[in-house]
């Protein structure tokens, strides 16, 4: 299937799309419990993504939606790790021999799909490579129905889903919680924290830089945060981002 360039156009789009996303008040109990979920098996999620560089919870959302949280099937599609996968992505992975761990699957998994690669893991980045990872069908050939992969459960999906490969319905409807709605929930109870700001994209300074300025802006929008927007990502700008996400910029000396 063709592939979708990640833009600024669709970084914009998914940035939008997440901020004004709510979830579907009756699945409020579902939602919490998958969550719930989630969180208990986290340390096995972080042994995978310390080990490749992605986010935990882009793993465990991508583990709940290919294979139900279970830990016997693999993360490509959900095929059983006693063998080696049957669907597509078929025969992986290819070194070893069943039955395979779930954890060297799902390294495997991610590793076909060069995630490892990603140097920024941003929001829509995340968002992106969520969609990525069920196919574009959706977004190529059913523009009209967001991808319930990412947004069943919410106000931004209602019906229309592809029943069978390649046989699509209007009407039909996802009974699977989309994927975006977990990791907002897991946000929204304050275990993780994600940016609409690609970082990376800003490295400390002393100089006035391109599109500094819309970083100090937005930083501005926070309680306690109150930075001359000069376009100059220095010391100040710099503490902020640490502030809010944790780490200061790159190429911040405090960072040694």
């Amino acid at each position: 299937m063709a592939r979708v360039n990640y833009t600024k156009t669709l970084t914009e789009e998914y940035t939008r799309l997440y901020k004004t996303c709510t979830a579907t008040e009756s699945q409020f109990a579902t939602i919490d419990k998958l969550v719930g979920q989630l969180l208990k098996n986290r340390s096995r999620y972080e042994n995978v993504a310390d080990h490749l560089g992605i986010p935990w919870y882009f793993i465990a959302a991508i583990h709940n939606m290919e294979s139900s949280q279970n830990f016997s099937k693999h993360l490509h599609n959900g095929d059983p790790l006693s063998a080696r996968t049957k669907h597509v992505p078929a025969n992986r992975p290819k070194k070893g021999n069943p039955p395979f761990s779930w954890e060297e699957s799902a390294v495997d998994a991610l590793k076909l799909r060069k995630l490892h690669n990603i140097k920024e893991w941003s929001l829509p980045r995340l968002l992106y490579e969520l969609e990525g990872y069920n196919g574009w069908g959706y977004r190529l050939y059913h523009s009209h129905v967001l991808s319930p992969y990412l947004w069943s459960f919410s106000n931004h999906y209602k019906s229309g889903k592809y029943i069978a490969d390649g046989t699509w319905s209007d009407t039909a409807r996802s009974r699977q919680c989309g994927a975006v709605i977990l990791i907002k929930r897991l946000e929204e109870q304050g275990k993780i924290t994600l940016s609409s700001i690609q970082n990376p994209i800003f490295l400390y300074s002393t100089k006035e830089e391109a599109e500094a300025d819309k970083l100090q802006q937005f930083l501005n929008l926070f309680d306690g945060i109150a930075l001359r927007v000069d376009g100059q990502p220095g010391e100040s700008t710099s503490s902020a981002v640490k502030k809010l996400f944790g780490s200061y910029l790159k190429g911040d000396p405090r960072n040694d």
